[in-house]
């Protein structure tokens, strides 16, 4: 081949010409998110409750409740994490609310990951130890989760991405400890066999130390928009809820509104706060004496300053790749003995069709429940936002599974 030779202002108008060819050919990579919250307070009243073992009602509000969403897309994969202001929802309404969500928008329901914040002041979204499902609420919040899920994919815009994560060993802390084997509680059914119990009250004699580790991890992913403006947050804490009065977001809801302030942002940030693993811990630390209560507000304030310190370090990217999976896992229940059955089944027969009031009355209905559906199907997923990992499984899961996860 001979070697051809051009004079430089013509090789440097070849190079113009092939650089034009290449930008069109391929585009430089745009990364998009969209937020949105949508108010999810109860449209009338009164409402059933559940979070605690016996059902409760509930005649206002105390602060409002909402369902929370962040759409993300890398230029192939779009995927959206959406997080509701409600103690628990089951499996159908979440699936429900997805495929409602997926006709509007088109993002496959194994792209979008529905969470519950599990503040135990909302209206039961399902049915709970001694509290019942409230239908009404139950039938009408599929359709607001959807259209949380909906504005958030509408609202995509050109943005930056990153995250940060910090350990706050000061505001979790494991609540359920190994009591003495001399001193051990008796169980629902009046069998002496509690070694493992939640709550045992501060500096207890009784007890000899927690039951497992705590993951003290306040996780962030962060976006902010194309010049540099805040524009939504999903942190993760492992902390079960701080208790407030009917109905409340309880501490979740008060740290979206502090974040928010802190980081300075403008009208259209959300800010959201999703539950981690969380099943034993709790906010009080029983090793020591008991602290005064600064209430969940507070709270929550405290939790978004610690969450706007790591925002001011996080290293934004103009884009990383999505990636989300999903797969079901069939376990079997634990099972009462026929003998406890029995006493289940008696115990039942007398409660009638009044609510269950007393843990024997509770727990003789779990395990006729359990009893009745041997097995169960678990939706587990995984997603990724470039070097952040995040799974998803039910429900009250104890911090020692989340550490084997992240590790």
């Amino acid at each position: 081949m001979l070697p051809i030779r051009y004079s430089a202002p013509v090789f440097a108008a070849l190079c113009a010409a092939l650089a034009a060819a290449l930008a069109v050919s391929s585009p430089e990579p745009k990364f998009l998110a969209g937020v949105s919250e949508v108010d999810i307070s109860p449209p009338k009243f009164p409402v059933r409750v559940n979070g605690m073992f016996t059902e409760r009602t509930a005649n206002k509000m105390i602060d409002p409740l909402h369902a929370k969403a962040l759409a993300l897309d890398d230029g192939e994969t779009r995927l959206v994490f959406c997080v509701v202001d409600t103690c628990m929802m089951p499996r159908d309404l979440i699936d429900k609310a997805k495929a409602e969500a997926s006709k509007t928008t088109g993002v496959p329901v194994e792209r979008m990951l529905v969470s519950a914040t599990h503040t135990h002041s909302a209206p039961a979204a399902m049915g709970c130890l001694g509290a019942r499902m409230d239908p009404d609420y139950a039938a009408w919040l599929p359709g607001k989760v959807a259209e949380a899920i909906t504005a958030a994919v509408k609202n995509l815009q050109p943005a930056k991405v990153g995250w940060a994560a910090a350990d706050d060993w000061t505001r979790t802390f494991n609540r359920r400890w190994i009591r003495r084997p001399d001193r051990m509680l008796n169980d629902p059914f009046g069998v002496p066999n509690v070694r493992a119990h939640m709550h045992p009250g501060y500096e207890s004699p009784d007890a000899v130390g927690p039951s497992g580790p705590v993951d003290p991890q306040l996780s962030l992913l962060a976006v902010q928009s194309a010049d540099g403006k805040p524009l939504g947050l999903l942190a993760n804490y492992s902390m079960h809820y701080y208790g407030s009065d009917l109905l409340s977001a309880d501490y979740f809801g008060k740290f979206a509104g502090h974040v928010a302030a802190e980081l300075g942002a403008p009208a259209g940030f959300v800010g959201m706060m999703s539950q981690g693993t969380s099943g034993d811990l709790y906010c009080m630390d029983y090793g020591g004496p008991k602290k005064p209560d600064i209430g969940y507000d507070a709270y929550g304030k405290e939790m978004a300053q610690s969450a706007a310190a790591a925002w001011r370090g996080i290293e934004w990217k103009d884009t990383v790749p999505l990636k989300m999976a999903q797969r079901t896992l069939a376990l079997d229940f634990r099972q009462a003995d026929e003998k406890r059955l029995a006493r289940a089944r008696e115990v039942d027969a007398a409660t009638g069709d009044r609510l269950p009031q007393t843990m024997e009355e509770i727990y003789a209905k779990e395990a006729i429940i359990l009893h009745e559906k041997p097995r169960t199907e678990l939706v587990l997923q995984a997603a990724r936002v470039g070097d952040l990992g995040f799974t998803a499984l039910p429900n009250e899961v104890y911090a020692l599974t989340g550490l084997k996860l992240k590790a």
